[in-house]
């Protein structure tokens, strides 16, 4: 084991978060001197991970509890919970919850705000702040208080492509028009809140939401309600009209496709669907009464957390073990086993990572693309409901009064959610 990952693991065991018991709200951490664990104890500690990284985890985690004679009265139990679904099961049932556990960062809000997370104890904090980049760390954070372990800084969208159909991946318009000609399917999940937002936030539309450090939402920053907003929804209209346009995002689920919307976790569905014709490059333009808009978006983070544990020994076992597995180390690990892209900033000037046409093309696209921040849960099913609609044509006619309406309506609803 390298030695910086051990003088971090010893960091690890003299740390000790103060908490008042599993499944109560977390405090900030606090420091205890090492003699204090004298026995970390014994158990089973339960990890949540996406399914295709199931045996990875489990590899690694294993290895750390032999590395690590200290620990070694824990066994390891990795079950596949998906970064979408971990948040939701551990507020369920924080006790019954896994102890470390993967998840996308638009559901930290709600973990703090249950009480189904601690926080990174200050000590270790310090050294997750410095090794990942700047905009994973800040995803991590609620106030001044980093609650978990960056993982990835990949959790982004892009253009897939086939390069023998896609002549010019750069417009929407002329994507459509070479998928048409080709009868190929051109895919985009228009009724998501995480992709439709590629329209509205490149037409200049800014829906953000402000948390205290409890979690709860304190202001909406909304303006769809405008003449930018009316643009994104006539793109999207215009996008939905085409006989090429087809809702998804996934490479496995789509059929007869040259072009599709989708992350890096999909890229190598896509090198085996595309094959020698397989091409990657930043979100297309879009074309409005005759204005250009490039696509934007969300920029997102993969993140893992530990549950608050009433053991001060579990719970410094669970810490050292999330921030091995989120280390430089596993991270490169990971990327070569399934190709997800660092958040730790030495892991991403690796060779093999740098050289990768999906992030590359990830990569561009972030410079036009909004971190993501907390968003009610709320948000995600009246997003969907406005996709619903433009896909069932319930737009298709109507004028720029009409759809001025609409986002009014939607605008007002996104300011609803906020704690009054």
């Amino acid at each position: 084991m390298k030695k910086s990952l051990l003088m971090l693991l010893l960091v690890c065991a003299m740390i000790v978060t103060m908490l008042a018991g599993c499944g109560k709200k977390a405090e900030n951490s606090g420091a205890a001197a090492e003699e204090e664990i004298t026995d970390y104890g014994s158990g089973e500690i339960k990890i949540w991970v996406a399914e295709n990284v199931v045996d990875f985890t489990k590899a690694k985690a294993e290895q750390f509890i032999k590395d690590n004679e200290k620990f070694s009265g824990y066994t390891i139990k990795v079950e596949a919970v998906g970064e979408g679904d971990a948040a939701s099961n551990m507020i369920t049932d924080v006790q019954a919850g896994a102890d470390i556990y993967g998840f996308a960062q638009d559901q930290l809000a709600r973990l703090v705000a249950a009480g189904a997370i601690a926080p990174v104890p200050t000590n270790i904090a310090a050294t997750v702040s410095s090794e990942n980049d700047e905009q994973s760390v800040a995803a991590a954070t609620i106030g001044d208080i980093l609650y978990c372990y960056p993982t990835t800084s990949d959790n982004g969208y892009f253009l897939y492509y086939d390069k023998s159909v896609v002549t010019d991946p750069t417009s929407v318009d002329a994507i459509l028009k070479d998928c048409e000609a080709a009868g190929k399917g051109f895919y985009f999940e228009i009724n998501s809140g995480w992709y439709q937002t590629a329209f509205f936030f490149g037409t200049g539309c800014t829906l953000t939401y402000e948390t205290d450090t409890a979690g709860a939402f304190t202001a909406c920053n909304a303006d769809y309600a405008s003449e930018n907003g009316v643009a994104a929804l006539k793109a999207m209209i215009a996008l939905h009209k085409s006989p090429a346009f087809n809702n998804g995002s996934s490479v496995s689920n789509a059929a007869n496709v040259a072009a599709i919307v989708d992350g890096t976790w999909d890229s190598g569905a896509a090198k085996d669907l595309f094959g020698e014709n397989y091409a990657c490059a930043k979100l297309p333009k879009i074309t409005v009464d005759g204005k250009d808009y490039q696509l934007g978006g969300f920029s997102g983070y993969k993140l893992m957390g530990v549950k608050p544990q009433e053991e001060v020994g579990k719970l410094a076992v669970c810490n050292a073990l999330a921030a091995y597995l989120t280390s430089e180390e596993v991270q490169v690990d990971r990327y070569n086993e399934v190709g997800w892209g660092p958040s730790n900033k030495k892991a991403q000037e690796n060779d093999a990572v740098k050289a990768d046409e999906a992030l590359a093309a990830l990569r561009e696209q972030l410079t036009f693309d909004m971190p993501q921040g907390q968003y009610p849960g709320d948000y995600w099913g009246l997003a969907t409901s406005l996709g619903d609609s433009v896909i069932a044509g319930d737009y298709d006619n109507a004028t720029d009064e009409e759809l001025m309406s609409v986002l009014t309506t939607f605008q007002d609803t996104c300011n609803s959610y906020v704690s009054k």
